[in-house]
């Protein structure tokens, strides 16, 4: 099987950075997108940014000139570097990959991590 596991959440000030990472291990083959999504309470989960297997990216409008996705397909993690926080950003983060598994070389799948809590506030 597949497990997708994000790290790097906590607490920061507004104004301040973190950096997340997201790593997909188990039975894959290979890996089309990785993306990052947030929930917010009381909210619908929400695209943050997202890359595709040769670098191409994509952001949501509130994060662009913000947040940098990065990807290392060697390791096959994601990397998400949130500079500039600010008190609405604060939200689970989740991490998405679209995988391809040793045993289902015909399918891609999703494979979603279980989240981790960032919290911006003074």
């Amino acid at each position: 099987q597949v497990q997708v596991v994000e790290s790097g959440g906590g607490l920061v000030q507004p104004g301040g950075s973190l950096r997340l990472s997201c790593a997909a291990s188990g039975s894959i083959f290979s890996i089309r997108d990785m993306g990052w999504y947030r929930q917010a309470p009381g909210k619908q989960r929400e695209l943050v940014a997202s890359i595709t297997s040769d670098g191409g990216t994509n952001y949501a409008d509130f994060v662009k000139g913000r947040f940098v996705i990065s990807r290392d397909n060697a390791k096959n993690t994601v990397y998400l570097q949130m500079n500039s926080l600010k008190p609405e950003d604060t939200a689970v983060y989740y991490c998405n990959a679209e995988v391809t598994t040793i045993q289902l070389r015909g399918y891609i799948y999703d494979y979603w991590g279980k989240g981790t809590l960032v919290t911006v506030s003074s």
